[in-house]
């Protein structure tokens, strides 16, 4: 009889991660096996052998999984649990796929057809020097810090090509769904049947598939996709690539909430030989700097990996209504620029990061707001389907004719959202196929879907929000005109300015990637901002010294670290009254070095009908947050450690 400790994947008691059971026959460390725990019957998986214990112990009812999960896998799910105060059960329960207990029938897979026609590459020496450096250096984690343009992917590539020959794997993660169409096109180019892809618009089955796959296969795989590949079961590991490794989605805002790169990093030194990359344009100052403290590996593409010519930038200032005689929010410029590129049949790439029609609807005799009755925010027009919509709870009603307060006719569409920008530009160029991509675009019609359209030239205008701006390459595009770029500087969060940099940075260098003349406009309201002047000139380092010595100042991240904890409750006053009963709690107990701010309500304060109240505790020692931990309510609280946003 063998005795192991199995932690299984629900939460059975919070105080305990794992418990003994008794098998007859022998089963390793990491195999997915079943277990009774009370009258019901869980997966768990098997942790350590141990000697017989003084206790009785119940029988392992069955195996689900012949082949065990990796060492290193395992290694990093115990040590995410550890550093980001997360129960082993979620861990566990994040890096299996769902459905792991159902028996699936054997299909052939999808084949995958390329879209793009790839040529041959040779790297230049920036990118065979990058590739020379990845190789070289298991040690740490490297920053590949190239400029829109620059051939990421192809150093990504060479660098998987070598290991493969040696015998081992490669993840590459994208930050969002819609840019795998692209990467995947480059990489079964050079590995055909051995990539892997997942993703979360794949059925559970696919999924769970391509997990199989992956954990029985004896041969090396590339795997591609976004956050949750990480977790895929390979044996051999030689390269982790983060691509955009800038994009918060990165982080999962989910238990438990961890960081891509954090994890990324410490699966590499589980794996050994592994090495983890970094790659963007517009690194996260905070990584920038941590980077450059630990004397990490920072490899530059400072130039297009072609030889392109750059595009022609320009600022209008918002304020001076004389530059927007034609039209009310597009510049007399931009429409210039849009009717010439249309003219030589090439595409616009209109980008805006504001969903629906208009952001807000009043009345102009009184001041009555529809708002959503569960978070009290504005709610956002969408005139195609008459509709006003929470972007946050998803509430609706119908768009009224006169005010439900006063009676008044004089209802007011305030602001501007991609669903205007669509009827507006349908309205100037009826001839022309315009597609809006953003968080309302149908299930056909997203980046992945229309991606062959959009890469061929067939689409002539692009809008769309923060989905446009990122990784996509679009040789037909010649023209990119941001028709707010500071939208997105009013939020009340540390990270504000630097995403406003990153995402105007991004879709600037949608363009000048080639020898087509192109052209950038840029409207704001706040045109001599750093984040908006820095972005628009792609200057990372100028915006980096700005940044850098803010958060300095203000004591915010890479500085020190932060953890917040968030209440939900049915009523305000309990909000309130529970929030300051454990912010009492906290500083009783806190190391001298925290400070501790709020209790104040959540940016989005109400939600299905509950009310959201946050502490949020900083401190230069992040173990002193982390000891925080066990203050916490056992209902109604969450904790999270390094919070990307405070929003």
């Amino acid at each position: 009889m063998q005795y192991v400790e199995v932690a299984p994947i629900k939460l059975v008691r919070k105080d305990a991660a794992w418990f003994t059971y008794a098998s007859e026959q022998p089963v390793s460390v990491g195999t997915i096996v079943s277990i009774p725990v009370g009258k019901q019957t869980i997966t768990g998986v098997v942790l350590r052998e141990v000697a017989k214990p003084a206790f009785e112990c119940k029988p392992i009812t069955g195996v689900i999984e012949e082949t065990p999960l990796p060492a290193p896998l395992l290694a990093t799910a115990r040590w995410i649990a550890d550093y980001y105060q997360a129960h082993l059960s979620a861990v566990l329960s994040a890096i299996l796929p769902t459905g792991i207990t159902k028996n699936r029938q054997a299909r052939s897979s999808k084949k995958h057809t390329n879209v793009r026609a790839i040529s041959e590459r040779t790297p230049t020496a920036d990118q065979q020097s990058a590739i020379d450096a990845i190789l070289q250096n298991t040690a740490a984690t490297q920053l590949l810090f190239g400029v829109t343009g620059s051939g990421k992917t192809l150093v990504y590539i060479e660098c998987a090509k070598k290991l493969f020959k040696q015998g081992f794997s490669s993840v590459i993660l994208v930050p969002e769904i819609a840019l795998t169409s692209q990467i995947v096109d480059e990489f079964v180019h050079v590995f055909g049947d051995d990539v892997l892809v997942t993703h979360s618009k794949q059925t559970e089955a696919e999924r769970h598939k391509v997990w199989q796959q992956a954990l029985r296969t004896d041969s090396p795989k590339i795997v591609i996709g976004p956050r949750s590949a990480l977790f895929l079961p390979l044996q051999n590991i030689g390269l982790i690539a983060l691509d955009e490794f800038h994009e918060p989605s990165y982080k999962q805002e989910q238990q438990p909430r961890y960081s891509s790169l954090r994890v990324a990093t410490i699966l590499a030194r589980q794996h050994k030989n592994a090495r983890a990359v970094f790659g963007s344009a517009t690194p996260p100052v905070a990584e920038y700097y941590l980077a450059e403290k630990a004397n990490a590996p920072i490899l530059r593409l400072p130039a297009t990996a072609q030889d392109a010519v750059k595009p022609t930038v320009s600022i209008v200032d918002m304020t001076k209504r004389t530059f927007f005689t034609q039209h009310r929010f597009f510049s007399d410029a931009a429409l210039k620029r849009i009717d010439e590129t249309l003219a030589q049949q090439k595409q616009v790439l209109i980008f805006h990061n504001r969903r629906g029609t208009t952001a807000t609807t009043l009345c102009g005799n009184c001041g009555w707001m529809a708002i959503d009755p569960d978070t009290d925010l504005p709610l956002t027009l969408h005139a195609d389907k008459h509709l006003l919509i929470s972007h946050v709870t998803g509430h609706s009603m119908r768009v009224p004719t006169s005010c439900p307060e006063c009676g008044d006719v004089d209802i007011v569409h305030k602001g501007i959202g991609t669903k205007l920008l669509e009827t507006e530009l349908k309205k100037r160029y009826p001839n022309k196929i315009i597609a809006r991509f953003d968080g309302d675009a149908e299930q056909a019609a997203t980046v992945e879907q229309k991606y062959q359209e959009l890469y061929s030239g067939e689409i002539d205008i692009i809008i769309g929000t923060q989905v446009v701006a990122k990784g996509i390459d679009l040789p037909h595009l010649t023209t990119v005109c941001v028709v707010q770029a500071d939208a997105g500087l009013a939020l009340p969060d540390y990270t504000a300015s630097e995403r406003t940099f990153q995402l105007l940075a991004q879709a600037v260098g949608r363009v000048g990637r080639n020898q087509n003349e192109t052209a950038v406009i840029v409207q704001s309201y706040q045109p001599t901002h750093p984040a908006i002047t820095h972005g628009v000139a792609q200057d990372y380092a100028g915006f980096y010294h700005t940044a850098i010595a803010e958060r300095q100042h203000s004591h915010f991240p890479p500085f020190t670290y932060l953890a917040r904890f968030t209440c939900t409750y049915k009523t305000e006053a309990a909000a309130i009254k529970n929030a300051r009963t454990l912010a009492k709690t906290l500083k009783q107990t806190a190391a001298s070095d925290v400070r501790f701010f709020g209790p104040a309500p959540a940016f989005y304060e109400k939600q299905h009908g509950t009310y959201r109240w946050n502490i949020i505790a900083k401190s230069p020692t992040r173990q002193h947050l982390a000891a925080l931990a066990s203050n916490l309510p056992p209902k109604y609280w969450q904790f999270e450690l390094d919070p990307i946003s405070l929003l």
